[in-house]
């Protein structure tokens, strides 16, 4: 047993020495991981949408029309740009360079009085599916907020008989009116994720994102490394078993990367406050999603015949995951048949592990078929690999 572990060290220190005299990968993994976790953190620090230019024309120049413009400019969805053009004229949304155009008709206020409210125009630009929806509800939530307001304006501004003739009105009949003239609301509870902050559910994907994006791809080019360098023929003539050579050289890299989580977790809790449960539980699932990446990249190290071949096995493989994963969308979105092939993702099943830990505390019992798949691709891939060295002999 001392003898093995004394290989599988002398093979450790080796790759670990090749990392370390490179220092451009050096510079890779110290930078890299705090870079990215800010930039994916201020990308997706904010789930609700605001600033989103738009053009405002008012066409009605009414008073309600008025009061109404001055209401939608106290909210920060909208970052209103007057527009000049005639009226009835099409918004171009394109060189006025907005994402929306917002026009108030002639009549509106009218129409408002007299019992035939006329809709507004809204033009959004489609080719942000997102940004156009939200846009759209966040208009009717404001609109919907304008008319409460006016109706309790209108309100409290009636003249005192109507009142006293509402007083003779029976008492079921005034329940009925109090109820239809106020707001129908719903009592919502918000659980795991009180303050809907969008970071906190991409957590997960950020930190496999930047993990599985470096350890596959420069796992990926240890064994086609010593193969150009005609390396590997001396090695696999040395007394070293293959599986020796596999956890030799997955050691130093697992090192590295529990090295990336501990700084890609300390910029996500220090700078955008993202709180994590269960750390004993959440550190087994980043070593298992670890176990399983790095095995991944030394079975492509494997097979491929040159660093370029190795890279671009690793580019196809990574291209489908992240936004197949539900790494930042949630998988429901998906396709039935998407779904199924996602499944066989490994950052799929570390990004749900994650937030059933994270954000829900539920109990191993919710993550056990994660835990089971990253485990035995861990063992499958590394044993892959293992097994395919086998080529280096011929």
């Amino acid at each position: 047993m001392t003898g093995s572990l004394r290989a599988i060290a002398s093979v450790a220190v080796k790759e670990f020495l090749h990392i370390w005299r490179d220092r451009r990968i050096v510079v890779l993994i110290l930078l890299l991981p705090p870079l990215f976790t800010l930039l994916f953190g201020y990308a997706f620090e904010v789930g609700e949408l605001t600033r989103v230019r738009t053009l405002l024309r008012d066409d009605d120049q009414s008073a309600a029309s008025r009061r109404f413009t001055e209401f939608l400019a106290t909210k920060e969805t909208f970052a209103f740009q007057k527009d000049e053009s005639p009226a009835n004229a099409e918004p171009d949304l394109l060189r006025a360079r907005v994402d929306a155009a917002l026009a108030v008709p002639a009549g509106w206020g009218a129409g408002l009085e007299n019992g035939k409210p006329v809709p507004l125009r809204l033009v959004l630009d489609g080719s942000d599916t997102t940004t156009a929806q939200q846009v759209e509800g966040a208009l009717q939530k404001h609109l919907g907020e304008f008319q409460m307001a006016t109706r309790q304006d209108m309100v409290d501004n009636l003249p005192p008989e109507v009142f006293d003739m509402g007083e003779k009105l029976p008492v079921t009949v005034r329940k009925q009116f109090v109820s239809a003239m106020e707001p129908w609301g719903v009592k919502s509870e918000i659980r795991y994720n009180p303050g809907l902050r969008f970071i906190e559910y991409v957590t997960p994907g950020i930190i496999g994102l930047i993990l599985q994006l470096l350890t596959v791809t420069l796992m990926a080019c240890t064994i086609t490394r010593e193969r150009e360098a005609g390396t590997l023929a001396q090695l696999m003539v040395t007394s070293l078993r293959r599986s020796e050579i596999v956890i030799g050289k997955v050691v130093p890299y697992l090192g590295v990367s529990l090295l990336l989580i501990a700084m890609t977790i300390a910029v996500a809790h220090l700078h955008f406050h993202v709180a994590f449960r269960q750390p004993l539980v959440l550190g087994v699932i980043c070593l298992l999603f670890l176990l399983c990446s790095l095995g991944l990249g030394l079975l492509i190290s494997a097979f491929s015949t040159t660093q370029t071949q190795a890279i671009q096995f690793a580019v196809f493989f990574l291209l489908p995951v992240f936004p197949l994963s539900g790494a930042f969308a949630p998988l429901e979105q998906l396709p039935e048949s998407i779904r199924f092939l996602a499944q066989s993702f490994p950052l799929t099943h570390f990004c749900h592990a994650f937030r059933m830990i994270n954000l829900r505390d539920a109990d191993l019992a919710f993550i056990a078929g994660d835990l089971v798949f990253l485990l035995v691709g861990a063992l499958v891939t590394c044993g892959g690999a293992a097994f395919l060295l086998r080529r280096a002999q011929d």
